[in-house]
């Protein structure tokens, strides 16, 4: 666990309240590099004492890093793996290809400078509630479930976290070591449940992959699902699907279930191509206000909202730009769009009028969308 500092005496402050925050990168200094297995490895920063509130993290927030790779302005959004109150630190896992994970993971070493924007997110409990939590995992899905479990069981003695972690075999598993430590920690409030797909257990139910079947027989045997005050999935998209209907099945409420998607692993990323839009064509006039600015201009209506209007806005939020981190989300006020793909937004949010810029394209003649609200 990373220590409780920004710099070598300063404690990092309570994170504040939800807000928008600026696309602001800053140059971070890698204070850390702790390898977890043969291909995952965690990354803590150095907040200068002029940004400790600014990172000031909520649990299961995200960093969105940068770096330049060949003249492309190349972005990646990681989950936070430390508690509220502790200095950013991510978990990173190599994606078979990937040039940004594969550089954090082997290359990156203390000392290094890493351009990186503050938190963001909202797959973030209330820790001002005591509550039961079950949190279920996957690979690397784990990263922000480290951060909720941990944070939960330090905010309140009566708070307690059921822990369902999928992965192929035991030097697979990241965060292993912190996770027998919080366990030994709280031995009555925090249960875990190691299920290996590609490894005998002791425990056949443990044994196999974490499907819909083997979640149902955990959540039978271990969980008092009336008893249960919030859900947290994380993993890929097949498992957080399954697990979503399971508990839909189960009666659990839709509100009191909460997802996050790293990837979305049987749909492939939509390419994004940055050509000037053609003359011709349907158009629309869209205001996009952000950071207290609005600005209007006609965006063809075959380009996604965030595509076109990084065209006159450059300051505009994004990271993964495939429906996953959320962290382009903003709020129609008038008139309509289009949202072809959703991983990160909640069905209130949905409800509530705000899109995935990434994924929406303009439907009206004028369209205001806020990134403020």
């Amino acid at each position: 666990m990373a220590p409780t500092t920004t710099s070598a005496n300063t404690p990092v402050p309570a994170a504040p309240a939800p807000r928008r925050r600026r696309p602001v990168f800053h140059p971070l200094r890698v204070a850390a590099v702790q390898r977890l297995c043969a291909d995952a490895a965690a990354v803590s920063f150095d907040i200068p004492d002029e940004l400790a509130e600014e990172f000031a993290h909520r649990p299961g927030q995200s960093l969105t890093l940068r770096r330049e790779i060949d003249g492309r302005d190349e972005r990646r959004s990681y989950s936070i793996c430390s508690p509220a109150g502790d200095r950013p630190r991510i978990g990173v896992r190599v994606v078979p290809g990937g040039v940004f994970s594969s550089w954090l993971v082997d290359d990156v070493r203390p000392g290094d400078t890493i351009e990186v924007m503050a938190p963001t997110g909202a797959f973030t409990p209330d820790l001002s509630e005591p509550g039961h939590h079950v949190l279920i995992a996957a690979g690397s899905g784990i990263t922000p479930m480290l951060s909720i479990a941990e944070s939960v069981l330090a905010a309140d003695p009566r708070s307690r976290v059921t822990l369902f972690y999928g992965n192929r075999r035991t030097d697979t598993v990241m965060f292993a070591d912190e996770l027998a430590d919080l366990k030994d920690l709280h031995p009555t409030r925090f249960q875990l449940g190691h299920v290996l797909s590609r490894e005998p257990r002791e425990a056949e139910l443990l044994s196999g992959r974490l499907d819909a079947e083997r979640l149902a027989a955990l959540i039978d045997g271990l969980v008092d699902v009336p008893g249960t005050d919030h859900w947290w999935l994380c993993g890929p998209h097949d498992m957080v699907r399954d697990a979503r209907r399971l508990l839909g099945d189960l009666g659990v409420p839709a509100d009191r279930v909460h997802q996050e998607l790293f990837f979305a692993d049987d749909e492939p990323i939509r390419t994004v191509r940055h050509e000037e839009a053609p003359a011709d064509g349907p158009v629309s006039q869209v205001t996009i206000t952000l950071d207290g600015r609005s600005t209007t201009s006609p965006l063809p209506r075959g380009t996604t909202i965030l595509d076109g209007a990084a065209r006159v806005r450059p300051d505009m939020p994004f990271a993964c730009k495939g429906g996953v981190c959320g962290t382009c989300r903003a709020l129609v006020t008038d008139g309509e769009a289009d949202m072809r793909r959703n991983y990160a937004l909640e069905p209130s949010e949905v409800d509530a009028g705000y899109v995935l810029t990434c994924q929406s394209f303009p439907v009206s003649d004028a369209l205001t969308v806020d990134f403020d609200s």
